[in-house]
Order: structure tokens, then sequence, then C-alpha cells
């Protein structure tokens, strides 16, 4: 039985741990090169992946490699995205399933249509944990956790920080990721249901996560609106900048003229907010790689698992706060 296996390669997780300094170090990037040895003392992770499209992705799923080493115990099987393509997900995912993997690991590009695999996987009795993003309907039935920082409660934040700085009113605009991605309507209800009355939504665009696109779609909304808006929140770090520049571009000056929020906390926003160019970054931390193993270990011992896992992250207000922060920072 495929559960039977399973536990046995949990079992055997102690011993690779101890035998760590005695394994040669591999990519985890690689299903084949390099990797440990076949066998029930590996346990076989497939991750389903996004892959390129940002400095977070990049933080979060080189953590999730790292954290899933042979040393640690595991042959990590690295999928991402063929340019972002669900499709290209979908058939990863039910590769590993045909390859017996012992657990699964899905960052999904889009938020709809995993039913019919997920149900595979369950009768395959392959857990799956959701990394960052959820699944729309969300029916926890069909899987075993999922791990991610709080995109309401930070979105939320950011709406307070906006109210306190504009007590009187102000114009703004959201440029926002992909459409119909679960981060996307996640981070807009918590906006939406804590930005103040006062504050004028002009409208909202999705400039893809990219700092090009933000760039180009903030321009066309400050020549439409004649320069009027004060505020912009920015779904992720790199559209942020994006938007930082269309402000200079403009002949004014951000962070003073416009003040721009963005969420991530990558180091280039923090740097960026160090120099007053961006006005408020709220972290949506991207390593949880250790939250992941311990999911992971107790859902092959049958041990029972939060079904919503929260990372803790943090915000800041102030070039003070970035520069404090910026010597740590990990990505």
């Amino acid at each position: 039985m495929a559960h039977t296996a399973r536990f046995r390669a949990f079992a055997g997780l102690a011993l690779a741990g101890a035998m760590a300094l005695s394994i040669t170090a591999c990519s985890a990037g690689s299903s084949d090169e390099g990797s440990a040895p076949a066998g029930d003392d590996i346990v076989t992770v497939g991750f389903v992946a996004v892959g390129p499209e940002g400095g977070w992705r990049t933080a979060n799923e080189k953590n999730i490699q790292d954290s899933f080493s042979t040393e640690n115990g595991f042959d990590l099987k690295y999928a991402p995205a063929t340019n972002g393509d669900q499709n290209s997900q979908i058939t990863a995912f039910t590769s590993f399933i045909d390859e017996g993997v012992d657990v699964i690991l899905l960052s999904a590009t889009e938020a709809t249509g995993w039913e019919d695999v997920l149900k595979r996987a369950q009768e395959a009795e392959i857990p799956v944990v959701l990394l960052d993003r959820g699944i729309e309907p969300n029916d926890e039935s069909l899987y075993t956790s999922r791990i991610a920082p709080d995109n309401v409660g930070i979105s939320a934040s950011a709406a307070e920080w906006a109210n306190s700085q504009f007590p009187d009113g102000a114009n703004y605009v959201v440029l926002e990721g992909p459409p119909g991605l679960s981060v996307v309507n996640d981070r807009n209800k918590g906006w939406d249901a804590n930005v103040a009355d006062n504050l004028v939504k002009l409208e909202s665009q999705s400039a893809n996560w990219s700092t090009e696109e933000a760039k180009s779609v903030f321009e066309t909304m400050l020549k439409a609106n004649n320069n009027n808006i004060q505020l912009v929140f920015a779904q992720n770090d790199e559209m942020g900048l994006g938007a930082a520049l269309a402000v200079e571009e403009a002949g004014l000056k951000p962070g003073t003229d416009v003040k721009i929020i963005t969420i991530d906390g990558t180091k280039a926003a923090l740097e960026a907010l160090a120099a007053g160019r961006l006005s408020f970054v709220a972290e949506y931390n991207p390593l949880f790689g250790d939250d992941a193993i311990s999911v992971v270990k107790a859902a092959l011992a049958g041990d029972s698992v939060e079904s919503s896992i929260v990372v803790p992250s943090t915000t800041f207000d102030s070039p003070e706060a970035a520069t404090t922060a910026l010597p740590d920072r990990q990505y």
C-alpha cells in the first residue's frame, strides 16, 4: 500500500538526518542529477511551483528547495510552471501522482480548476500541501493544509496606514496581480473592508506583478486624471516600483506627491522605502520552508494538521524602519 510505504519513508527521516553529513549535497531543483538514492529512507516530494515571477517568488521557492534538501531526508522534484500556464502545472501534478511521490506541494498559478487532480491525489493517498496560494472553491477535504501569510490581514494593515495618512481624504488607484488569483481576491478583500470612505478609488487595473507593466499602467492613469492621484495601493513590490518610475516620469516625487504602498517586503522595496521612493511596505513573509517540513512530517505520520497555517509577517512604515531591517534582509 502506498500509505505504508510513505509511513516507512517518514520513519526513515530521522535516520536520513543522522546520515546527512555523509550524503553528497545536491540540487533540489533536479529529480535526477545529484539526488538521493531511492529507498524508504528518503521522502519523495513533488513541488508544483510557479517559477520565475519576481523577487518574492524567487525567495519563496529557493527557501522551499533549501529546506527539502537531501540532507534533511527529502528528494524534491521541482516543477515550475511554463510561463505561468496552469495546464503545465496540472501535467506536472498528474505526473507526480503517477510516479507515486510521497507528498505534493502546490503553489497554484490559478485558483480554480484543481478539483479533479486533487481527488486523484486523494485516491492515491498522497497528501497535498498548498503553499502561498489557495484554491477556489476552497474544499479543505481535498488538501492537507495551506501554509501562507495572511493576505487579508496584510492588506487591512495597509488600508489602516492609508487612513492615517489621509484623514481629509484622497484619490487612489489599485495595481493588482493577475485576475482570479486567490491572493489578489484576498488582498482586495482586506483593503476594501478597511479603507476609509473618504479615500476615493478612481480605478483598479492588473499590471501582472510586473514593474514594466505597472509603469505603463500608472502613466496612463496619471494622464487620465491630470496627475490628481495621491495614493497607489500596489499589490506587490515590483508594481509599486513601477508606479514610482511613472511618478518620476510625470515630474512628480514618489513618496511625497504620490504615496505608494506595496506588499512583499523584498530588499529592493525596502531600499526604495529607505530612499523615500515608497511610503509603506507590508511584508508577505516567504520563508516558511520549515513550517512546510513540519506539516509534511505530521501528515506522513498520520497526525492531525491544521487546515490553515498563517505565517507571521510585519510592516515597514518609514525610511528608518527600512534602514534598520535591510542589513538582515534575506530576500
